[in-house]
């Protein structure tokens, strides 16, 4: 940590000397006795910590020792393989039986059986514990003050069906005091906390709100540019590669640059202070910000400036840190010489820039909810809630999606009455007008004012709306591989749950089940983790074990990733007899026929033998996978990952928006989930549309591309390029002419920049002379 006690520098805290050898330690202090839940986030943060550590000391040697892997996040595998193979990380799946000093070095001897069963000791300079976690004490204080129950390990007791809800009404937990989670699930629970504490507060919404008040705007019309520059160490992610006292220097010869600062970290509270002093003494009228990424922290800069008098948009910001010291972290002179012509390019746009208003325009106040699974049902009921109406989509003829082919969870909660209960709470709400056998013939528009036309078996449905909410689901995968399809013994785990539920008598005929994970995915073709597979399996297990306790069940895994308090059922069954057999992805089971029997042959991991067995019965836990996406994400011009699921805007900051304002994303069209994580997902929406639509209003923002019809050919470019869906191609009397959706344009230029007619350019609003001043002032940008 760059504000931590050796500031950034890799040390041993004992003598201060750059280890060498690094071991990372998992699961201390959780999956035991003792605490007999995961702790979720530690193989990650683990990883993460190994990675860093190699960058800040490319010599390192980190090795992590693990039981499993529990990378179950978006895009996490790809994480941990980078790690492995780019970074050279070595992960060791042993527990450690003991730990000694030697006394003369200070080094750890670390003792271990090793993958080939032979005892090992193995030397290192710095140990680090993965201890896991667990509730704050003044956090039970607080429960106990406030009457909120707790379970035997002190989180917040929560129904799997009512993840937020506490054991006392009105009271809403969220975060880390509900389960061990990580920082994207936490975020999404504190918006659907939010949600849900508003949905109480929706007659009154907004008699208590008060108006910030700012000082009079200065005119700085006609002034000299006198700017104000600031660069950020921002801890070590700049400073320790790029030379920010050179760049500072440098900054210094600028035209028009009157101050020079630099700080280490510009965000923080204090150093806003600073700038509203300089501000001040010095008269700055435009302030320039060398640090990290303007999407994130551009807004906190513009707001500080505006509380000292001068209009938000004179203000620039270089992005010296991901698009320098992060990029080119191995050449750190290359990575300041950037660093410096980034920042005086910015300096020569701030010299240009002028006070400008932010038009509004008005937001229709209903949404439009597509897909009519879980999450949308979940969505379209917390959105009514909130006091707007909307309209819920789904494509099947029935609403239900994945939750019709769930029967039980791993608690044991009937999921076919939540079901019932949902679609009989959406069918009788009057505010939801559902759409069933319903396809999106298009989407058109901006926040405030889309215009979507679907179809049904009867007609052409148009609807007008605000917002729009993602929640379009995902689907079990049907595999090419292990007999699937060509023998009725060999079924997925969904196709599995309908016979334990259907068929329960049946199931005392199979004296030997046998599940085999990771079916189609963290594969070369499909690399991440479906999420929800070994929980699944080891439910599927314990009801089959419920049913039939002499059957033989074994479970043929890479890493079993019951994370949180699923723990607790994976431990339940092997209790109960459930055998987990690990296997290679180098060595996957082969299975055949024999006689007409199934045959199935596996290379135990830690016996480093082949097993066969003779199942009756093979169940096949395969991957998740998107619906069919790509046509929608183009109409909503919103992106999706390699693997086709949609693409949030940022995974923590924004984990539910999308880049394009007034869309966003719920439940498994955004990742596989369990039941609780799609419901606080759909929460968590709602809370961010609705926090949309309860203005009334959206702003424009003030430079935005303009489109001359005298030029435009009507190619179309312009509208397949824009990221933010801001430009339109429509017929007119004078044939196909683009044109610009205000409330959507970002001003980024792509259209301008991409236009082979020049017939776009980019405008201001309250700006007559920008133009005139570009050609006044190039001798001072060159």
């Amino acid at each position: 940590s760059a504000s931590g006690p050796f500031a950034g520098h890799v040390t041993r805290p004992s003598d201060h000397q750059e280890p060498k050898k690094i071991a990372f330690l998992q699961c201390v202090g959780s999956r035991n006795k003792d605490k007999d839940y995961c702790s979720s986030v530690c193989c990650m943060y683990a990883i993460k910590e190994a990675v860093i550590a190699k960058e800040h000391l490319p010599d390192v040697s980190p090795a992590i020792f693990y039981m499993d892997i529990r990378a179950q996040g978006k895009d996490f595998d790809l994480y941990y393989e980078r790690a492995r193979k780019d970074y050279g990380i070595r992960f060791v799946r042993s527990q450690l039986s003991r730990i000694a000093e030697k006394p003369k070095t200070g080094n750890l001897l670390i003792t271990y059986v090793d993958d080939k069963h032979k005892v090992q000791e193995e030397e290192f300079d710095l140990i680090v514990l993965s201890v896991g976690m667990r509730p704050a004490p003044k956090a039970l204080e607080l429960a106990g003050k406030i009457g909120v129950s707790v379970d035997g390990n002190g989180f917040c007791l929560a129904d799997e069906f009512s993840p937020l809800s506490t054991s006392r009404d009105g009271v809403f937990a969220c975060g880390a005091f509900t389960s061990p989670k990580d920082i994207p699930e936490t975020v999404v629970q504190a918006s659907a906390a939010a949600e849900a504490a508003s949905a109480f507060l929706t007659e009154v919404r907004g008699t208590l709100a008060r108006k910030k008040e700012y000082p009079p705007e200065r005119d700085v019309k006609g002034q000299e540019p006198r700017i104000g520059v600031f660069v950020c160490h921002c801890g070590i992610n700049i400073g320790g590669i790029v030379n920010v006292p050179e760049v500072k220097e440098y900054a210094r010869t600028l035209p028009h640059v009157v101050y020079v600062d630099e700080n280490l970290y510009t965000c923080s509270q204090d150093t806003q202070e600073k700038i509203k002093k300089a501000i001040d003494e010095h008269n700055l009228n435009r302030v320039v910000v060398a640090s990290c990424s303007p999407r994130t922290h551009e807004p906190l800069f513009r707001e500080t400036i505006r509380e000292v008098g001068l209009n938000k948009y004179l203000f620039e910001m270089a992005n010296i840190r991901d698009q320098c010291s992060w990029v080119h972290m191995l050449f750190p002179v290359e990575a300041t010489q950037k660093a410096k012509e980034l920042l005086r390019m910015v300096v020569a746009r701030a010299c240009l820039l002028e006070s400008l208003d932010e038009p509004v325009t008005e937001i229709k106040r209903k949404a439009l909810v597509i897909g009519g699974g879980l999450a949308g049902m979940q969505a379209a009921l917390s959105l009514v809630r909130q006091g707007f109406a909307c309209a819920l989509v789904e494509r099947e003829a029935e609403l239900g999606g994945n939750l019709r082919h769930i029967h039980f969870t791993l608690e044991g909660k009937d999921v076919k009455a939540l079901l019932n209960s949902l679609i009989l709470a959406v069918m009788s709400t009057p505010q939801i007008t559902v759409f069933t056998g319903a396809a999106i013939k298009s989407i058109d528009g901006y926040l405030g004012n889309f215009r979507t036309v679907l179809n049904t078996a009867d007609r052409e449905h148009e609807y007008e709306h605000g917002v729009v909410i993602v929640a379009v689901g995902a689907k079990e995968s049907r595999p090419a591989e292990y007999l699937y399809g060509q023998d009725e013994r060999v079924l997925t785990q969904s196709e599995f749950e309908e016979l334990l539920t259907a068929q329960p008598a049946e199931m005392k005929k199979y004296r030997r089940v046998v599940m085999i994970q990771c079916v189609g995915s963290r594969v070369p073709e499909r690399p991440n983790c479906s999420r929800v597979c070994c929980s699944v399996a080891v439910k599927n297990a314990l009801k089959l074990k419920d049913i039939a306790p002499l059957s033989e069940v074994a479970v043929l895994y890479r890493d079993m990733r019951t994370y949180g308090f699923q723990e607790q059922y994976y431990s339940l069954a092997r209790k109960k007899g459930v055998i987990f057999v690990p296997y290679d992805l180098e060595a996957k089971p082969e299975l055949k026929l024999n006689n007409g029997n199934l045959e199935l042959t596996v290379k135990d991991r830690m016996l480093e033998e082949d097993i066969t067995i003779s199942p009756d019965l093979v169940v096949l836990s395969t991957a998740v996978v998107p619906n069919e996406n790509e046509h929608l994400a183009k109409m909503l011009k919103v992106p999706l990952t390699a693997d086709k699921f949609f693409l949030e805007a940022h995974m923590k900051l924004r984990p539910v928006d999308f880049a394009t304002d007034g869309v966003f994303l719920a439940g498994m069209a955004h990742f596989p989930k369990n039941i609780s994580e799609t419901i606080s997902q759909a929460g968590a929406a709602v809370a961010r549309a609705t926090a949309a639509m309860a203005k009334g209003y959206v702003t424009v923002l003030p430079t935005i591309s303009e489109v001359d019809p005298t030029r435009c050919l009507g190619c179309g470019l312009c509208e397949s390029l824009c990221p933010f869906n801001a430009i339109r191609v429509e017929e007119t009397e004078k044939g196909k002419k683009a044109s610009t959706i205000m409330a959507s344009c970002k001003g980024c230029g792509i259209c301008s920049a991409s236009c082979p007619q020049q017939a776009v350019t980019i405008r201001h609003f309250t700006d007559e002379t920008l133009y005139a001043q570009i050609e006044a002032l190039k001798t001072t940008v060159n």
